[in-house]
């Protein structure tokens, strides 16, 4: 190992540019020499901004020194440049997982899952995860009796993430809040064609589904990071003033962005058939609603 730093840092040096800064920050990491790690993938990031990998690994250096934002920000960066990035989808799954927010943690675990089918720790985590979503009912304290359905098991220890930032709206099982499956309850597309998210790409409810009827949501979420403040610089680099919608017509399909709040995108999508005008007032209707459950949830 002592031989891998040494050979990987001369190689380093002779080329500033390398990539081979990824295998010396790896390297650096499982030895336990994180403040080293962390220079050197800090290094690597500054010259390739770009690369997923390099978000991926400096968050995971980050997560484990203790920083819990700063890899969440790692990750999230990584799924906009590669939304089926395996490592940041497992990395944002254990984070979530340790803040409580089981079902968010399960659904980035699958996807991880996905590329990585014969990974033996994962299935055990995403198994975890799915035995602490579901509890076990307790047996009745005495034969005959009727058994009682149990308490909402508590969430796990909320550490890792801040509230406001990584599980922004979690639900506290003894609050009696509602749940964002209720977020567009009543409204066509709730389940397919309206997906919340915040401005760093994090669904917040609704679901989007390719033709083959696949859940994109958390992927296009991914994508859309950002896009508030894009549109808010286009519109005021235009002396346009402050941005409320944005139409965007497809081949197969039309699309329709609404800030719901300063820190919120709303993303609707319908068929062809549906005219630009009929969607911007699906959209603002879906929009209120969306108003009405961050109100509720903060």
């Amino acid at each position: 190992m002592n031989d891998d730093v040494r050979t990987l840092t001369a190689e380093l040096a002779r080329d500033p540019g390398s990539l081979v800064f990824l295998d010396l920050a790896e390297v650096l990491r499982r030895r336990g020499q994180l403040d080293a790690a962390l220079t050197v993938a800090a290094s690597g990031l500054a010259r390739y901004p770009a690369l997923a990998d390099a978000h991926a690994l400096h968050a995971r250096i980050l997560a484990e020194r203790g920083d819990g934002d700063g890899a969440f920000d790692g990750w999230m960066n990584a799924l906009q440049l590669e939304p089926s990035h395996q490592a940041a989808h497992r990395g944002l799954g254990f984070l979530y997982y340790r803040a409580g927010d089981l079902g968010r943690a399960l659904r980035h675990l699958e996807f991880a899952a996905q590329a990585a089918p014969e990974d033996a720790g994962l299935r055990a985590a995403i198994e975890r995860v799915r035995a602490a979503a579901v509890p076990a009912p307790e047996p009745p304290a005495h034969p005959g009796d009727e058994a009682v359905s149990p308490e909402p098991a508590a969430p796990a220890e909320r550490g890792v993430l801040p509230t406001s930032r990584a599980i922004p709206f979690a639900i506290d099982a003894e609050s009696g809040t509602s749940s964002d499956s209720e977020l567009f309850a009543g409204l066509d597309g709730a389940r397919d064609g309206l997906l919340l998210l915040d401005q760093h790409g994090l669904r917040l409810g609704g679901a989007l589904r390719d033709e083959d009827g696949a859940d994109v949501s958390d992927a296009v979420a991914a994508h859309l990071a950002g896009v508030s403040r894009e549109a808010a610089r286009a519109a005021r680099l235009l002396g346009l003033g402050a941005w409320q919608s944005l139409g965007i017509e497809c081949e197969y399909g039309n699309a329709h962005l609404v800030a719901p709040t300063a820190d919120t995108v709303l993303l609707t999508v319908r068929d062809v058939a549906v005219p630009a005008g009929r969607l911007g007032l699906v959209a603002e209707r879906a929009a209120q609603a969306a108003r009405r459950w961050l109100e509720r949830v903060a």
